[in-house]
């Protein structure tokens, strides 16, 4: 199976927010941006993947920055990890107005995709190869973060966690 180096499937995807994004207060609309994270998130754990992907899991999305119409949206989409025949991206939102000022980090989320084969079956894909610093701590804690998601799905006891149990132990 061949390796990845993690910034070979960055996206960077771009979105202007038009009054049918908005809500009545002129904001954009929740849904309407977890759709365009979404879209990025799978174009990047397409390319990591070299196939197909659906969307498995998305972790924890709060909104705490209002994106208001006629901003620009700018999401980034970078993998952390791939696990055997998934893979886990980090997407963080920023919005500003038009000539880009007003620069602000509005969000960020974690989504698991699972790559498909031919038969729309789970296929193995590529290891993700860290090379900076920050992509070595998103990596490292991405097994935490696969650990807990099992768990709350019910496909793992909690004393099954070696990751969790560690972090959670008084030395």
């Amino acid at each position: 199976m061949s390796v990845k180096k993690i910034s070979e499937s960055e996206t960077i995807m771009t979105q202007l927010v038009m009054p049918n994004d908005t809500n009545p207060l002129g904001n954009l609309m929740g849904g309407n941006l977890m759709k365009w994270m979404d879209v990025a998130a799978g174009i990047c754990a397409a390319r990591h993947s070299n196939a197909h992907v659906v969307t498995a899991s998305v972790d924890h999305i709060s909104f705490a920055k209002p994106i208001h119409l006629g901003d620009t949206v700018t999401i980034n989409a970078c993998v952390t990890r791939a696990f055997t025949t998934s893979v886990e991206i980090f997407i963080e939102v920023f919005a500003s107005d038009i000539k880009g000022g007003n620069w602000r980090k509005a969000n960020h989320a974690y989504f698991l995709f699972v790559a498909l084969d031919e038969d729309m079956k789970p296929m193995a894909i590529p290891e993700a190869m860290p090379l900076t610093s920050e992509e070595q701590s998103r990596y490292e804690a991405a097994k935490r973060r696969r650990d807990l998601r099992l768990i709350l799905s019910g496909r793992m006891q909690p004393k099954d966690s070696i990751e969790l149990t560690n972090l959670f132990s008084k030395d």
